[in-house]
């Protein structure tokens, strides 16, 4: 299947780079590649690093929230180890990633979720697979999409609401914000 090309953008566009640096080496290819698209669609970025693949979702929602980035790269590595630990994490982020991309955050989920570090060496390498290039490229791509959507107001895409609605609960107003 051949790769859709990165866009260009031609007014301000703003990228916040959220990265988990458990495993370094992964994580700087992943930020090479990610970085390099960035710069290639001439857009602008920041980079916020934060523990763990866990905290990744929490620290958009915040940014999210803030109205001070068009959209979000997610990037971390999770190997699956001897326990159910490894089910979760990957579980649990990706979940939140994409309850935030369906309030309209613009979010390439770059989380390598892998077997072994091997694996996550070939995904992560920025001039191989380049899989944190590939999660820039896919938030850029939805920053499009929403600009095409939605109107932005002083030109960031804002979130729509702050309140997160729970099942089983008609009322706006007693969801969690």
């Amino acid at each position: 299947m051949d790769q859709i090309e990165t866009p260009k953008f031609d007014q301000p566009t703003k990228l916040l780079i959220v990265a988990s640096p458990y495993y370094k080496d992964i994580a700087d290819q992943q930020l090479l590649g990610a970085r390099a698209s960035i710069d290639a669609a001439g857009a602008a970025h920041e980079t916020l690093l934060v523990p763990g693949a866990l905290e990744i979702p929490t620290a958009i929602g915040l940014a999210y929230r803030s109205g001070q980035y068009d959209g979000f790269v997610a990037l971390g590595c999770v190997i699956r180890g001897e326990t159910t630990h490894y089910d979760t994490v990957c579980n649990d982020s990706s979940r939140a990633l994409t309850l935030l991309g369906l309030k309209g955050a613009c979010i390439g989920n770059g989380i390598l979720t892998v077997e072994n570090m091997q694996q996550a060496t070939v995904r992560a390498d920025a001039s191989g697979q380049n899989k944190g290039g590939g999660a820039a490229d896919a938030a850029l791509h939805l920053i499009l999409h929403a600009r095409r959507f939605t109107k932005p107001r002083t030109g960031r895409i804002a979130p729509a609401s702050d309140h997160i609605l729970m099942a089983g609960n008609p009322d706006p107003d007693q969801g969690t914000a």
